[in-house]
């Protein structure tokens, strides 16, 4: 008895041991990197345990970035239903009314309204309509996400969303070159009210800026520098339901309809009422923008129709962190630590913990469908990181402003699967640095787990 207890004394000794060496050279990298420790937030934990392997400021609290799509994709594919599909319906009644009822669908554009008309006109005669309404009740009035920095509002990668949800929200504007040093054409490819300030030449380089000061002049851009070769440009659309509404009356043009009057907002009925056309879009493609793409735009349209079905009721922020909290206490995961107010992680108000995200992800490691959807190296936002590990990562990426993040699942070269979530928030330090330090740990953990 003695001689074993001994034999398990030195397997303990030895596995403590060798879990300090390996933490060793996680923070050997982490010094040799040049980034201030404290800036670094690391959690791993084994997935078939919950146990965590190694800790670096896992209590921190941090900004999430994309990371954070994961967490609010997750709870929302559970209150949707992995078979939801995003709709755009035209109904009519016995009155000769027609009622739009949006979907907020990220994926609608304005070729899907125009079929949406068509079918109206030619498979249901619907030509002359009393009254064309619009049902726009599934989202509240807030078209941007809170903390969301206003600077940023002609990012293309953070339009405005909404429940007229139409072109992914974005103007398309094309800039072509004239005579050497003559200004520059600039024009749109759909028609929408803006005014350019064309101070654009032809010149021997690409190179364009735009702005635009929205409590001055929000239909004015400015649009400077100079143009080699044409070229498109997207901006995010700064009146979505303005947008919508110069789209529809295209629509309703296009498919010979005559009805010349106003649209009002009004909730459809639930009787005396039947559907004419639609147009519907898979869950699916979203988890691929999601995840993959790390579409802000589609992430957040996503969140907030969750939102909407778990109240039965028109989607909110608030509506959504209800539907959250909700889904993280039925995983057991506390939340105490934590602040979510967007579905994207673009806000620089979200804060999570390193220890946290792992927690989550231990919880989701069964759940093949979100696990499977998320980009391995050479894929999506990894396309072109990561590819020492091949099909051994699963990861989401993240980045803000200072800011670098990865969460996901790692198999090691032992055969073990680990969770694990990095957070760099260091100023000093350059975007790829930070992404350089997350693969040489990634790195770390594989060899030595």
């Amino acid at each position: 008895m003695k001689k074993l207890f001994n034999i398990l004394t030195a397997i303990i000794i030895l596995f403590t041991v060798q879990t300090k060496s390996y933490s060793a050279a996680i923070d050997k990298t982490i010094s040799k990197s040049g980034i201030n420790k404290g800036a670094v937030s690391v959690s791993v934990k084994e997935v078939s345990t919950g146990k965590a392997v190694y800790n670096l400021n896992e209590k921190q609290p941090s900004m999430p970035a994309s990371t954070l799509k994961l967490v609010t994709l997750s709870a929302s594919l559970d209150t949707l239903g992995k078979d939801y599909e995003f709709s755009t319906r035209l109904y009519k009644n016995t009155n000769n009314e027609l009622f739009l009822r949006l979907g907020a669908d990220p994926f609608l554009t304005s070729s899907g309204l125009n079929n949406i008309m068509e079918k109206a006109v030619k498979e249901k005669k619907v030509v002359s309509p009393k009254n064309i309404y619009i049902d726009d009740y599934i989202f509240d009035k807030t078209e941007w996400g809170e903390g969301w920095q206003w600077d940023d509002d002609l990012n293309p990668l953070m339009p405005k969303f909404s429940s007229y949800n139409i072109d992914k929200n974005l103007l398309n504007i094309v800039i072509s070159p004239t005579g050497d040093g003559a200004p520059a054409q600039i024009y749109t490819t759909k028609f929408y009210p803006v005014t350019f300030m064309n101070l654009v030449t032809t010149g021997a380089e690409t190179n364009i800026e735009f702005s635009r000061n929205n409590s001055i002049s929000p239909h004015i851009l400015t649009v400077s520098g100079t143009v080699n070769k044409q070229i498109t440009e997207q901006i995010p659309v700064n009146n979505p339901k303005r947008y919508f509404i110069i789209r529809l009356e295209d629509a309703i043009s296009s498919a010979k309809m005559d009805y010349y009057g106003k649209f009002v907002q009004k909730k459809t009925p639930a009787s005396n009422i039947y559907i004419v056309s639609e147009v519907k879009h898979p869950i699916s493609d979203a988890v691929k923008a999601i995840l993959k793409d790390s579409n802000n735009f589609v992430a957040e349209t996503v969140f907030k129709l969750a939102g909407a079905k778990y109240v039965n009721n028109t989607g909110s922020l608030e509506h959504s962190q209800q539907m959250l909290k909700s889904y993280l206490g039925k995983l057991g995961i506390n939340t105490d630590d934590i602040k979510i107010v967007d579905g994207s992680g673009v806000s620089k108000n979200n804060i999570i913990t390193t220890d946290f995200m792992t927690d989550f992800l231990v919880k989701e490691a069964g759940n093949d469908d979100l696990k499977n959807s998320l980009p391995t190296a050479g894929e999506g936002t990894l396309k072109t990181r990561m590819l020492y590990f091949k099909d051994n990562l699963r990861a989401k990426t993240g980045t803000l402003s200072d800011v670098s993040s990865i969460a996901g699942y790692l198999t090691s070269r032992s055969g073990k699967t680990y969770a694990f979530d990095i957070i760099i928030n260091d100023p000093k330090s350059r975007a790829n640095d930070k992404k350089s330090l997350e693969e040489y740990i990634l790195r770390d953990i594989y060899m030595n787990y």
